[in-house]
């Protein structure tokens, strides 16, 4: 918070023009040839259609990415997450040294990926790492498909972790050598298709540019997101041949035989990428795996006869199959119910998952695709130990999930997410609601009765968590407010 009640330095997105808004603002004057625009544009319709809910969702900002109030702002930077370009000096200054020793347990970030970390006291709660590729014209297809794996991974993330809005800069710097105009026409058609095909969550994308980039950005937006139909239309023969497949991704016509659809392409953040979990992309029968003949291994574990060991293997595997899906399925409805989201870290430092039971409806969701989301939202976080806070607060039947369910979840699950979980905030919870967490926790799964700890309201939470490392559903904080309020109101003549 700025000392004295002094003016924010940094700048709500909310009071930024969007793109669809923007038109006619800089005087530009769209040159049509009326004689023959409607058929030419009946014969030759434009790949990226007049969209003005997608355009309400662009903002084209000149300035400092590092002062956007943004959930979460890019970094671009070098394997070692540790580049000298302007972006990052003025996010490294402006987050403080806490950033730096967080990207140190990163362990750096391989070109194409995104990670993410906290924003500590920028404005955005996170920031996104991600590494453009190093351009040679003789690597140009190489060079085209990282950096779509850079924008394309860090939506996705933003997708996955629920979030409203993100920042970009641009991603490939020019120590990188990556031609502007070819790297915006690849950022610009990613972040189109995506937002058409999985960004319903997704409120607001800025693009963040300096003074000499703007032009650029300027010119080409209208490409991909025209704000009328005549500027569609005027920008349709300007449009490149090569605008990717339906995901922006670039083509390449002698890969385009494939024994799967874009294997691998949801990059993991996990440490460790095992030879098993590669293989778990190509097939997942018997003998693509070779892993022997599965059926007899069933047998002895029924049988009691399979080691603890052969059991943990037999497991290990069928975690990474289901983990394998998760990667590859579009589980973006599952992330807009914003059930289930990373926040800050409790009083000894360790993650903090919420989940908010009110959003999840049971009756009208697919069970499996919500297994597939907790799955691939939570394993790079299982890494180290972990707290989960569950808000109960307003639930109705409607809302929970069945202990068959639960039971499932828990015996698919990788060892770590039950290792490194180190307590269960079970908040505002029914009487019911803990006769029937007693009896899960007792009959069903072993190790989880002890870890549980039944919060009745938000002061009890904040002993663990500070207020300011956890982000509360509002109906939550209405909900406590009123329940204590009424309390006190009842006690109040006994005290």
């Amino acid at each position: 918070m700025d000392p004295l009640g002094a003016r924010s330095q940094f700048v709500d997105i909310q009071t930024l023009p969007t793109w669809q808004q923007q038109l006619g603002e800089d005087g530009e004057e769209i040159v049509r040839d009326e004689s023959d625009s409607l058929p030419s544009q009946q014969a030759f319709p434009s790949p990226f259609p007049f969209r003005p809910d997608i355009n309400r969702k662009i903002i084209l900002f000149t300035g400092d990415l590092a002062l956007l109030n943004c959930t979460a702002i890019v970094n671009t930077s070098n394997e070692s997450l540790n580049d000298k370009n302007l972006v990052s000096d003025s996010i490294h200054q402006l987050a403080g040294p806490e950033l730096r020793d967080e990207l140190l347990k990163l362990k750096g970030c391989r070109t194409g990926e995104a990670k993410l970390t906290k924003g500590f006291n920028l404005a955005a709660r996170f920031i996104i790492h991600t590494v453009g590729p190093k351009y040679k014209a003789k690597y140009r297809t190489a060079a085209e498909s990282s950096l779509y794996s850079c924008y394309r991974n860090i939506m996705q993330l933003a997708a996955e972790q629920s979030m409203a809005s993100v920042g970009f800069c641009v991603v490939s710097t020019t120590k990188r050598g990556y031609p502007l105009e070819d790297a915006t026409h690849i950022a610009f058609r990613t972040v189109r298709r995506f937002l058409e095909n999985h960004g319903n969550s997704i409120e607001t994308v800025v693009f963040a540019v300096s003074d000499t980039e703007e032009s650029v950005y300027k010119k080409l937006l209208p490409l991909y997101y025209p704000r009328s139909e005549e500027e569609e239309e005027a920008c349709l023969p300007l449009i490149p041949a090569d605008i990717g497949n339906s995901e922006g991704e670039p083509v390449v016509p002698e890969r385009q035989i494939r024994i799967a659809e874009k294997p691998g392409s949801l990059e993991d953040d996990a440490e460790e990428e095992t030879l098993e979990l590669d293989l778990g992309q190509v097939g997942n029968h018997a003998f693509a795996r070779m892993e022997g003949d599965v059926d007899k291994q069933r047998k002895q574990i029924l049988q009691g006869q399979m080691s603890e060991a052969a059991m943990q293997k037999q497991h290990q595997r069928n975690y990474n199959r289901w983990l394998c899906r998760a990667r590859a399925e579009d589980l973006s409805d599952i992330a807009a119910l914003k059930a289930l989201y990373q926040t800050g870290v409790d009083m000894c430092g360790r993650t903090v998952m919420v989940v908010v039971g009110r959003n999840i409806p049971v009756t009208l969701i697919d069970l499996e695709k919500a297994l597939l989301y907790f799955i691939h939202v939570m394993d790079h976080i299982t890494v180290k130990e972990y707290v989960m806070v569950y808000f109960h607060t307003l639930t109705g039947e409607h809302n929970h999930l069945d202990s068959d369910f639960l039971k499932n979840l828990y015996d698919i699950v990788d060892a770590k997410f039950k290792r490194n979980l180190k307590a269960f905030y079970f908040v505002h919870p029914t009487f019911r609601s803990k006769v029937s967490t007693w009896f899960f926790t007792t009959f069903s799964v072993s190790g989880m009765k002890d870890k549980v700890r039944y919060l009745d309201n938000l002061h009890q939470l904040f002993t663990c968590i500070k207020p300011e490392q956890i982000d509360i559903p509002p109906f939550v904080l209405e909900y406590d407010a009123r329940v204590n309020k009424l309390l006190s109101c009842i006690s109040g003549p006994f005290m």
